[in-house]
């Protein structure tokens, strides 16, 4: 299996190597990466890696910043990565930080690292142990924040 990581300079955070780290705590699998500037340019970039490079599946790795024009550039970037997963049929791991969504840098690093690291493992339960993921369904599960629980009727 290849597994291909997507990943900018915009970030402040090197969430490829996060990433990598984990992939390979967990299963042998080729990577490709690919750094591009910033999150618009991470759907072209994933779309490469799936169909000039062979990989399977793919990470798209980015941290937008907190002002409102990072927000609508994120969810364009989200729309473009979307697009490409349709347009492939291979899933598109979208692995985003915000700015804002810590309250100081070093709650902002630890977020972008156990964010990033989650979901390599959820890839690793989605392509080698589906019996795992299948288990979580429902479970009200959040990659990087600690874990608001399923409703219970």
């Amino acid at each position: 299996m290849k597994v291909g990581i997507a990943d900018t300079t915009f970030a402040r955070f090197d969430m490829a190597r996060a990433a990598i780290d984990e992939l390979r705590r967990h299963v042998s699998v080729k990577i490709e990466r690919i750094t591009v500037p910033g999150i618009k340019d991470l759907p072209v970039a994933c779309k490469r890696l799936i169909e000039e490079r062979g990989c399977d599946v793919v990470m798209a790795l980015g941290m937008p910043g907190p002002k409102p024009i990072d927000k609508t550039c994120a969810h364009e970037a989200s729309m473009g990565l979307i697009i490409a997963q349709l347009m492939t049929n291979k899933h598109i791991l979208e692995v985003f930080v915000h700015e804002d969504e810590a309250k100081d840098e070093v709650e902002l690093a630890r977020l972008a690292e156990a964010r990033t690291r989650e979901h390599a493992q959820n890839l690793v339960k989605m392509f080698f142990k589906p019996h795992l993921m299948e288990r979580e369904a429902g479970m009200g599960m959040r990659e990087g924040f600690e874990d608001v629980g399923p409703l219970r009727p």
